[in-house]
């Protein structure tokens, strides 16, 4: 029984550890996707089209992109002088970019 219990605490850590690997992956990605595509407009957080709606975590939340899904929906299909960027980038690129903003507007950019 102690034998099982060890096996299932390890088989968690290291999913877990995985897990962190793979979000680790997804924000140079991510880092990446956003230095290439979005930093003209968006360097630093910011909105050089439109200071309200910048990517800093208040006005996410303000605009209702402060989710993956939000943010996924925005850059797939863009929105007013906002291209969109479906058949331009990946579906995983468009997630991995998604992702990383959201990250960097937690830490503040």
């Amino acid at each position: 029984m102690r034998t099982l219990l060890v096996t299932i605490a390890l088989s968690v850590l290291f999913l877990i550890g995985m897990n962190q690997s793979a979000l680790a992956a997804d924000a140079a990605a991510g880092a990446k996707v956003f230095n290439a595509n979005c930093a003209a407009c968006h360097a630093g957080g910011g909105n050089a089209i439109n200071a309200a709606k910048t990517l800093k975590k208040d006005a996410l939340t303000a605009n209702g992109k402060d989710t993956v899904e939000a943010i996924v929906t925005q850059v797939t299909n863009g929105k007013n002088a906002m291209p969109a960027f479906k058949g331009r980038l990946k579906e995983d690129q468009i997630q991995s970019v998604a992702m990383y903003v959201l990250e960097k507007a937690d830490k503040g950019w």
